[in-house]
């Protein structure tokens, strides 16, 4: 056995937790994720710190939240002066590989399929993964789909991109793994919408082409004041019908495709040398509270898979109730894999927690933000929250609106205890605690607009709540 373990680091798109089999989905057809569940720990309680694509990326890569990484929309240009996971994983001498999506480099709203957009340059701006290279910046059409290497050049998938991707990732490992530490990282870019039929495979969507999923209790078709275009889009219980059946075919073929990949891992003897997460970004709202999409605090956007497995070193099968975000994995996955994280890091390294160790140190909640909408400077949609074993905080900037929302007893967040005055103190707690939260990472709780005109050049970021100025070349 390896000194250190490998890594393999899956990551779905838009996959929430509540829509695995395991975690008690009646419709969903995942049972290779299920099976995985029972081999490594199941964080249930894990969730984006920012449920937005790139605000999610920039905190994997570098345990620090969104307003100290600055990616506080989408399309605009990550900063690479930071010491990133990459960074470690090769100083450390890592082959490392980056396969799928990335989401950090265009500074253009759309245009996403011009190369200047799509197209990371190798060096800095792939913040340290300097081994194979096969991704793209942004798109999710999975039958026209492409990738980069070291080039401009679109190499172009010869079938269903998560198909093509899981035997690159096979292929590399295979080629790799004799003679090299490696840290892979899959990045799927289903489940995620445009949810059409000639988006997923005949096999998969004939599996759901008859169900009717219907709506959540929390289902609404009002419009979210908080909400941006995206949020508030058109939710009909009939189109959110039509659009699951994709989504949950999408989750199927993704299922198989992971199940795949783990059947090779272990055909070549691996599981015991290898570290293996299977999670996703964000969650989809589905309608749930009258919205759409992810960029909020409730479940059904923040809260996503995520497990763990290292055959021999970690439990198996054990549930683990930690209030994990983000920013904590990058922590956590290189202290499991023997290696110091940079000091810089503002997640908390749960290590000792998912191996089981009594009385290990964690987090009483995740902190979460929101700092504007999906990819417009556009004021009125930020919020800041708490998400404890028990409760949900939060607030809006825009109105000081407050909720607070008892996930046990009420894991649909139909009562807004906040207006309740048995909970004051409840409440009274949880302000205290976000107001240290915050002053402890120097969130001042801007609207999106003064990110733009404070941190951003070009849509480029070269200051944030905690790099005072870093220009970019």
């Amino acid at each position: 056995m390896n000194k250190k373990p490998n890594l393999i680091y899956v990551m779905a798109d838009q996959l929430r937790y509540q829509s695995c089999g395991y975690a008690g989905d009646q419709y969903a057809i995942t049972p290779n994720i299920d099976s995985f569940a029972k081999t490594g720990v199941d964080a249930f309680n894990a969730v984006s710190s920012m449920p937005v694509c790139s605000a999610y990326r920039a905190s994997l890569f570098t345990g620090k939240y969104t307003t100290s990484t600055g990616m506080v929309i989408n399309e605009i240009r990550f900063n690479p002066n930071h010491k990133c996971f990459g960074h470690v994983l090769s100083d450390n001498n890592y082959e490392t590989a980056y396969i799928g999506k990335w989401h950090l480099w265009a500074n253009e709203p759309g245009n996403h399929e011009d190369a200047k957009n799509s197209f990371v340059p190798k060096g800095k701006y792939r913040l340290g993964f300097n081994g194979l290279w096969a991704a793209y910046n942004f798109h999710h059409n999975y039958y026209k789909g492409y990738y980069h290497t070291d080039t401009a050049e679109k190499i172009h998938y010869d079938g269903y991109e998560p198909d093509c991707q899981t035997d690159m990732a096979i292929d590399y490992i295979k080629s790799t793994h004799e003679d090299k530490l490696f840290a892979m990282f899959l990045s799927y870019g289903t489940p995620h919408d445009p949810w059409k039929k000639e988006n997923v495979p005949e096999e998969y969507y004939k599996l759901f082409e008859d169900i009717e999923f219907g709506t959540s209790l929390s289902y609404s078709n009002d419009i979210d004041l908080h909400g941006d275009a995206w949020s508030n889009m058109h939710k009909s219980p009939e189109k959110i019908n039509k659009w699951k059946r994709i989504y949950y075919a999408m989750t199927a073929n993704l299922d198989w495709n992971f199940g795949r990949l783990l059947k090779s891992v272990e055909e070549m003897r691996l599981l015991e040398d290898t570290i293996i997460v299977f999670t996703s970004d964000h969650g989809e709202m589905f309608g749930a509270h009258g919205r759409m999409k992810k960029n909020i605090f409730y479940d059904e956007a923040c809260r996503v898979p995520f497990l763990i497995s290292h055959k021999g070193t970690l439990p198996e099968d054990i549930k683990n109730d930690v209030c994990m975000g983000t920013v904590d994995i990058m922590p956590t996955l290189l202290s499991l894999m023997d290696m110091d994280y940079p000091s810089e890091v503002e997640g908390m390294d749960l290590s000792a927690v998912l191996l089981g160790e009594d009385d290990a140190p964690q987090p009483y909640a995740a902190f979460l933000q929101n700092t504007g909408a999906c990819a417009l400077w556009e004021d009125g949609h930020e919020w800041r929250a708490l998400r404890s074993k028990r409760y949900t905080y939060a607030i809006f900037k825009s109105d000081g609106q407050e909720l607070l929302f008892d996930n046990i007893k009420d894991p649909n967040n139909l009562v807004n205890l906040a207006l309740s005055s048995k909970h004051n103190s409840v409440l009274k707690k949880y302000r205290t605690m976000l107001k240290e939260k915050m002053e402890s990472i120097n969130d001042t709780f801007e609207n999106s607009t003064y990110y733009r005109d404070n941190w951003i050049e070009d849509r480029k970021i070269i200051k944030t709540a905690t790099m005072h100025y870093c220009e970019q070349d």
